[in-house]
């Protein structure tokens, strides 16, 4: 790896560690916000809301657009607008300035990350270079979660929660600086090549609406008029969007990317997959701080052994692993460890001992670092190069979906089994440890499906196919 390569990953990296620091930082520093602030309970909640519908929505359009106009010009307009953004979060007085900033972090976000993939595999083409590429890249997502949630407990509780966004700006400043310098030009095939309006109007809206339906379904319910409406009306976009890229000269996203199997089933997996994970990022946050009265500084720590082995996994044994056996194989590993971690929270007690009950699922959770990097490659693996942009932003749309649909589903059905509890008598403690032990439960059974799918559907990479830059890899995965 050259010293440009390296310079790149880490301007790379550093994006995508400010993307999942504040992801994970605001989470802590909500009670504080809603205090200050004035939010509502129902309110608060579009702190996280705001900024995962323009994330998700944008994403897939973003990526297109890096392809058209150039992804290292998506990737400074992205973390540009993030760290602007960042300023406006930060310097809130009143709810609707605080929403309407995250609003435009996640418009950043998608910018940024939506190109992010598709820049690293056309830097890095050599099978053993991209692999400790993506490796190094899923370790500082890894890092960012954990860290987001330390850091957020010590800014808010030494300074105050504005620094959570504040935090944000020295980062994104010397990330643009770097990368005007580190990421190299290119100038896209031209908006001549692929502005298919119709069809970015339709998946954007489609994408937008279906997450704010999900996000929605906590407050209003699974069977609501609005619920099953809204979601009637995004099912109908997404229709529409899929037969005008059928049709479309010119598509935005053009469908002879699932013709790879690998492809396909590596957003499956992925959406399967994070999906569950919600379930160990949030929930068992919450039953610390719930039922174990742990505070969110002492939780954060708490999690750190989990950031510490996904790291580590995902920093220095899946590449090797991945040149050696495939990245089908220790995708496989991966899930089996992810499924025996959340397996193990499935007996969650009331009064847990933090190194009988707890610390053997965060070593097991290193399975993660297995299972990031190995989706990453296959998820890229179908991709032609002026098709890497786009390809970029549609494994980052399945991995917002699985996420938001994660925070929906398990949420929701933990609450619902926590109150059924309530209401027989169970003590609080009692009720929230039974609902977030369905959750867990609902968790395993959806990394067992992905189980299925990677075992069924994907294919057994020969060597070259991992080794393939991104403009042949198409021919390879089929």
């Amino acid at each position: 790896m050259s010293v440009s390569q390296r310079l790149a990953l880490t301007v790379l990296s550093a994006s995508m560690l400010m993307t999942i620091l504040d992801g994970s930082i605001v989470t802590v520093a909500m009670p504080a916000i809603q205090r200050d602030l004035g939010f509502s309970p129902a309110g608060l909640s579009w702190t996280v809301n705001a900024y995962l519908i323009a994330f998700g929505g944008l994403l897939l359009l973003a990526g297109r657009l890096g392809d058209l106009i150039g992804r290292r010009t998506v990737f400074l307009a992205g973390n540009g607008v993030f760290t602007a953004a960042s300023v406006f979060a930060g310097a809130a007085t009143g709810p609707g300035q605080l929403i309407a900033a995250r609003f435009l972090q996640g418009v950043g976000s998608a910018l940024a990350a939506s190109v992010v993939l598709g820049i690293l595999v056309t830097l890095f083409t050599e099978n053993g270079e991209r692999a400790k590429a993506i490796g190094v890249f899923s370790f500082t997502g890894a890092a960012g979660a954990s860290i987001g949630q330390v850091l957020g407990g010590v800014l808010t509780d030494a300074l105050s929660w504005h620094w959570i966004f504040f935090i944000n700006v020295p980062i994104g400043l010397a990330t643009i600086a770097l990368a005007v310098k580190a990421l190299p030009a290119d100038r896209g095939i031209g908006l001549a090549a692929g502005a298919d309006i119709l069809g970015a109007t339709l998946v954007t809206s489609g994408l937008m609406l279906g997450i704010y339906t999900v996000v929605g379904i906590e407050q209003f319910g699974w069977t609501s008029g609005r619920t099953l409406g809204l979601a009637a009306v995004s099912i109908a976009l997404l229709a529409g969007f899929l037969v005008r890229q059928a049709t479309a000269a010119t598509p935005l996203l053009p469908l002879r990317i699932f013709r790879s199997r690998n492809v396909s089933g590596a957003n499956l997996v992925q959406m399967l997959t994070l999906s569950a994970m919600f379930a160990f990022q949030i929930i068992v946050a919450l039953y610390m701080q719930k039922v174990l009265g742990y505070g969110a500084l002492r939780t954060g720590l708490a999690m750190l052994p989990a950031a510490v082995a996904i790291g580590g996994v995902s920093l220095f044994v899946s590449a090797p692993l991945s040149n050696r056996f495939g990245a089908r194989n220790v995708l496989i590993a991966g899930l089996v460890l992810l499924l025996a971690g959340m397996g193990w929270l499935t007996r969650l007690p009331v009064h847990a001992a933090y190194a009988v009950d707890l610390l053997p699922m965060m070593v097991l959770i290193a399975g993660g670092g297995l299972v990031l990097p190995a989706l990453a490659t296959l998820g890229m693996s179908g991709a032609k190069a002026d098709d890497a942009g786009v390809a970029s932003g549609l494994f980052n749309t399945t991995q917002q979906i699985g996420m938001a649909l994660g925070i929906a589903v398990l949420s929701t059905l933990a609450a619902s089994r926590t109150g059924n509890r309530l209401a027989a008598g169970a003590s609080e403690a009692a009720a929230l440890t039974d609902g977030y032990r369905l959750a867990f439960t609902i968790a395993a059974a959806l990394l067992a499906l992905a189980l299925i799918v990677s075992l069924t559907v994907l294919r057994r990479p020969a060597a070259a196919t991992d080794a393939a830059p991104a403009g042949d890899a198409l021919t390879l995965a089929l």
